[in-house]
Protein backbone atom coordinates (compact mmCIF):
# COMPACT_ATOMS: atom_id res chain seq x y z
CA UNK A 1 0.00 0.00 0.00
CA UNK A 2 1.40 3.40 -0.89
CA UNK A 3 0.62 6.90 0.34
CA UNK A 4 -2.29 8.78 -1.20
CA UNK A 5 -1.94 12.47 -2.11
CA UNK A 6 -5.03 14.64 -2.44
CA UNK A 7 -4.82 17.99 -4.27
CA UNK A 8 -6.24 20.56 -1.83
CA UNK A 9 -5.38 23.74 -3.76
CA UNK A 10 -9.09 24.47 -4.33
CA UNK A 11 -9.75 24.70 -0.59
CA UNK A 12 -7.96 26.59 2.14
CA UNK A 13 -6.54 23.92 4.40
CA UNK A 14 -4.97 26.19 7.03
CA UNK A 15 -2.62 24.78 9.65
CA UNK A 16 -5.40 25.04 12.25
CA UNK A 17 -7.87 23.19 10.01
CA UNK A 18 -5.23 20.58 9.21
CA UNK A 19 -4.54 20.07 12.91
CA UNK A 20 -8.27 19.66 13.59
CA UNK A 21 -8.51 17.14 10.72
CA UNK A 22 -5.73 15.12 12.38
CA UNK A 23 -7.42 15.32 15.80
CA UNK A 24 -10.78 14.25 14.34
CA UNK A 25 -9.19 11.29 12.54
CA UNK A 26 -6.64 9.95 15.00
CA UNK A 27 -6.68 6.53 13.35
CA UNK A 28 -5.29 8.04 10.11
CA UNK A 29 -1.82 9.56 9.71
CA UNK A 30 -1.67 12.72 7.60
CA UNK A 31 1.04 15.02 6.34
CA UNK A 32 0.71 18.15 4.24
CA UNK A 33 3.24 18.98 1.55
CA UNK A 34 4.51 22.48 0.74
CA UNK A 35 1.90 22.87 -2.05
CA UNK A 36 -0.87 22.30 0.49
CA UNK A 37 -1.73 18.80 -0.74
CA UNK A 38 -2.97 16.34 1.86
CA UNK A 39 -0.85 13.18 2.11
CA UNK A 40 -2.55 10.16 3.67
CA UNK A 41 0.14 7.86 5.01
CA UNK A 42 -0.28 4.12 4.85
CA UNK A 43 0.26 2.18 8.07
CA UNK A 44 3.55 0.34 8.45
CA UNK A 45 3.90 -3.36 9.18
CA UNK A 46 4.73 -4.77 12.57
CA UNK A 47 8.43 -5.28 11.80
CA UNK A 48 8.88 -1.66 10.68
CA UNK A 49 6.99 -0.46 13.75
CA UNK A 50 9.21 -2.58 16.01
CA UNK A 51 12.41 -1.30 14.39
CA UNK A 52 11.18 2.28 14.70
CA UNK A 53 10.49 1.66 18.40
CA UNK A 54 14.12 0.54 18.76
CA UNK A 55 15.31 3.76 17.12
CA UNK A 56 13.12 5.89 19.41
CA UNK A 57 14.28 3.94 22.49
CA UNK A 58 17.96 4.39 21.65
CA UNK A 59 17.48 8.11 20.95
CA UNK A 60 15.37 8.56 24.09
CA UNK A 61 17.90 6.83 26.36
CA UNK A 62 20.76 8.94 24.97
CA UNK A 63 18.70 12.12 25.41
CA UNK A 64 17.74 11.35 29.02
CA UNK A 65 21.45 11.06 29.81
CA UNK A 66 22.56 14.11 27.85
CA UNK A 67 19.50 16.31 28.48
CA UNK A 68 20.36 18.30 25.35
CA UNK A 69 16.95 18.37 23.68
CA UNK A 70 13.53 16.88 23.10
CA UNK A 71 12.81 13.57 21.30
CA UNK A 72 9.71 12.98 19.16
CA UNK A 73 8.14 9.89 17.64
CA UNK A 74 6.31 9.62 14.33
CA UNK A 75 3.06 11.05 15.68
CA UNK A 76 4.54 14.56 16.08
CA UNK A 77 3.92 17.11 13.34
CA UNK A 78 6.14 20.07 12.51
CA UNK A 79 5.29 23.07 10.32
CA UNK A 80 8.43 23.56 8.26
CA UNK A 81 9.52 26.99 6.97
CA UNK A 82 8.27 25.99 3.47
CA UNK A 83 4.77 25.49 5.02
CA UNK A 84 4.77 21.68 4.75
CA UNK A 85 3.64 19.75 7.83
CA UNK A 86 5.83 16.69 8.26
CA UNK A 87 6.04 13.83 10.74
CA UNK A 88 9.45 12.14 10.67
CA UNK A 89 9.69 8.63 12.09
CA UNK A 90 11.99 9.98 14.81
CA UNK A 91 13.22 13.50 15.45
CA UNK A 92 15.05 15.68 17.92
CA UNK A 93 15.10 19.42 18.66
CA UNK A 94 17.75 21.10 20.79
CA UNK A 95 16.56 22.36 24.15
CA UNK A 96 17.59 25.92 23.26
CA UNK A 97 15.39 25.93 20.12
CA UNK A 98 12.51 24.15 21.86
CA UNK A 99 12.41 26.73 24.66
CA UNK A 100 11.91 29.52 22.09
CA UNK A 101 8.62 28.01 20.87
CA UNK A 102 5.49 29.46 22.52
CA UNK A 103 3.76 26.92 24.80
CA UNK A 104 0.44 27.16 22.93
CA UNK A 105 2.22 26.25 19.69
CA UNK A 106 3.79 23.18 21.35
CA UNK A 107 0.27 21.85 22.01
CA UNK A 108 -0.38 21.58 18.25
CA UNK A 109 2.17 21.53 15.42
CA UNK A 110 5.11 23.78 16.19
CA UNK A 111 6.54 26.03 13.47
CA UNK A 112 10.00 24.51 13.45
CA UNK A 113 12.15 22.09 11.53
CA UNK A 114 13.78 19.51 13.80
CA UNK A 115 17.56 19.64 14.13
CA UNK A 116 17.70 15.88 13.51
CA UNK A 117 15.35 13.50 11.72
CA UNK A 118 15.20 9.81 10.87
CA UNK A 119 13.05 8.23 8.19
CA UNK A 120 12.95 4.43 8.35
CA UNK A 121 11.88 2.94 5.02
CA UNK A 122 9.01 0.47 5.27
CA UNK A 123 8.11 -1.87 2.39
CA UNK A 124 5.26 0.45 1.36
CA UNK A 125 7.50 3.55 1.14
CA UNK A 126 8.78 4.92 -2.15
CA UNK A 127 12.54 5.54 -2.05
CA UNK A 128 12.20 8.53 -4.38
CA UNK A 129 9.44 10.12 -2.26
CA UNK A 130 11.36 9.52 0.96
CA UNK A 131 14.53 11.01 -0.54
CA UNK A 132 12.53 14.08 -1.56
CA UNK A 133 11.22 14.38 1.99
CA UNK A 134 14.78 14.14 3.35
CA UNK A 135 15.91 16.88 0.94
CA UNK A 136 12.97 18.97 2.13
CA UNK A 137 14.14 18.63 5.75
CA UNK A 138 17.67 19.55 4.64
CA UNK A 139 16.42 22.62 2.72
CA UNK A 140 14.42 23.72 5.77
CA UNK A 141 17.49 23.82 8.06
CA UNK A 142 17.57 20.28 9.48
CA UNK A 143 21.19 19.82 10.50
CA UNK A 144 21.37 16.02 10.27
CA UNK A 145 19.06 13.41 8.80
CA UNK A 146 19.28 9.66 8.28
CA UNK A 147 17.25 7.75 5.71
CA UNK A 148 17.51 4.11 6.76
CA UNK A 149 16.74 1.61 4.00
CA UNK A 150 16.46 -1.79 5.70
CA UNK A 151 15.81 -3.66 2.44
CA UNK A 152 19.14 -2.56 0.91
CA UNK A 153 20.93 -2.20 4.27
CA UNK A 154 21.88 1.34 3.31
CA UNK A 155 21.80 4.65 5.10
CA UNK A 156 21.70 8.02 3.37
CA UNK A 157 23.09 10.80 5.53
CA UNK A 158 21.75 14.31 4.92
CA UNK A 159 23.69 17.21 6.39
CA UNK A 160 22.85 20.89 6.13
CA UNK A 161 24.42 22.36 2.96
CA UNK A 162 26.32 19.16 2.08
CA UNK A 163 26.11 16.35 -0.46
CA UNK A 164 24.27 13.22 0.61
CA UNK A 165 26.56 10.46 1.88
CA UNK A 166 25.55 6.81 1.35
CA UNK A 167 26.76 4.07 3.69
CA UNK A 168 26.43 0.37 2.86
CA UNK A 169 25.62 -1.94 5.75
CA UNK A 170 26.96 0.16 8.64
CA UNK A 171 26.81 -1.33 12.14
CA UNK A 172 26.36 2.05 13.82
CA UNK A 173 25.69 5.70 13.04
CA UNK A 174 27.19 8.67 14.88
CA UNK A 175 25.17 11.71 15.91
CA UNK A 176 28.26 13.74 15.01
CA UNK A 177 28.35 17.23 16.52
CA UNK A 178 24.53 17.52 16.49
CA UNK A 179 23.73 14.65 18.85
CA UNK A 180 26.99 14.60 20.77
CA UNK A 181 28.02 11.06 21.82
CA UNK A 182 24.87 9.47 20.35
CA UNK A 183 25.49 6.20 18.51
CA UNK A 184 22.62 4.33 16.88
CA UNK A 185 23.10 0.55 16.91
CA UNK A 186 21.86 -0.58 13.51
CA UNK A 187 22.23 -4.28 14.34
CA UNK A 188 18.93 -3.83 16.21
CA UNK A 189 17.37 -2.28 13.09
CA UNK A 190 18.53 -4.51 10.24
Amino acid sequence: MSNLTIDCRSIELTHDKFYQLCVNNRNVKFEKNSKGDLVIMSPVGDISSNRNASIIAQLWIWNTRSNLGIVFDSSAGFILPNNAVRSPDASWISLAKWQLIPDEEKEKFARICPDFVIELMSPSDSLKDTQEKMKEYQENSCQLGWLINRKNRQVEIYREDKTVEILDNPNTLSGENILVNFVLNLELIW
